[in-house]
């Protein structure tokens, strides 16, 4: 316990799945986390689950003007923040063909923008305190060749490169940040059930290794999430961390 202890954390789209577990780790161990989400009631269950003086803010990640805010609201009750966690995300199930411009921008404006602008205003408040570590929350989907998730790789391949950016950017500038992505695989969580036409919880998965195509539980990312906001992953910066029970790494 406390391997975060003492730091702020920002979690955005925290309201369920990744999001809410990754608050939850943090807040276990220690952190003070802001809960962010554009579904303000379901960012306020999170928040008064988890305790630890959590708060719960309305969110829409595509609005610099919501960051703006956001920022301002962070530095002026805690005066610091340590970590931010881009995990605010939508899935679009179409291919190319099928994929409306509209809809292309749509999807990127929350996971492109959206972590462009957490970034951007992130860093400036990072400086005025001891640094801090940037988790970008990206997918396989970057990685691997989806058709039916197009648009969403898209933005999954953005948030890598950008991560990649800001990395060199604070080692080259002498800023103490940390920046890395996480690229999990099929996790059970309600965005992913909702993309393969399911319903229902989350399960829960048993620790130990588990058999090729099973799904990982929303606390195997949490851990990682947990792991490079501490001071444990200070010499971790610009990688890309799959987290997908070796479906990257499968030849068939």
């Amino acid at each position: 316990m406390g391997r975060v202890q003492g730091k702020v954390a920002l979690v955005t789209g925290a309201g369920s799945g990744l999001g809410a577990a990754d608050s939850a780790a943090l807040a276990r161990e220690g952190a003070t986390v802001i809960v962010t989400d554009v579904n303000l009631a379901a960012a306020q269950a999170v928040a008064e689950s988890i305790g630890g003086g959590a708060i719960a803010l309305a969110h829409d990640v595509s609005s610099e003007e919501q960051w703006i805010a956001v920022m301002t609201q962070i530095e002026q009750r805690f005066g610091r923040l340590d970590v931010l966690v881009n995990n605010a995300g939508v899935v679009l199930s179409a291919d190319v063909e099928d994929t409306s411009l509209e809809k292309f921008r749509w999807v990127n404006s929350i996971m492109t923008d959206g972590v462009f602008l957490g970034m951007k205003h992130a860093i400036p408040l990072m400086n005025k305190g001891d640094g801090g570590s940037i988790i970008n929350m990206s997918s396989v989907g970057a990685l691997l060749g989806y058709p039916i998730f197009f648009a969403y790789s898209a933005a999954k391949g953005a948030v890598r490169a950008m991560t990649k950016s800001v990395a060199v950017m604070a080692q080259v500038k002498g800023y103490k940040i940390r920046c890395n992505s996480v690229h999990p695989g099929a996790i059970e969580t309600p965005m992913v059930q909702e993309a393969e036409g399911r319903i229902g919880e989350a399960k829960d998965i048993p620790a130990g290794v588990l058999p090729f195509g099973t799904p990982g539980h929303p606390d195997d990312v949490a851990a990682l999430v947990v792991f490079l906001a501490s001071d444990e992953s200070r010499f971790i910066t610009g990688a890309e961390l799959v987290i997908d029970n070796g479906v990257t790494i499968r030849p068939f």
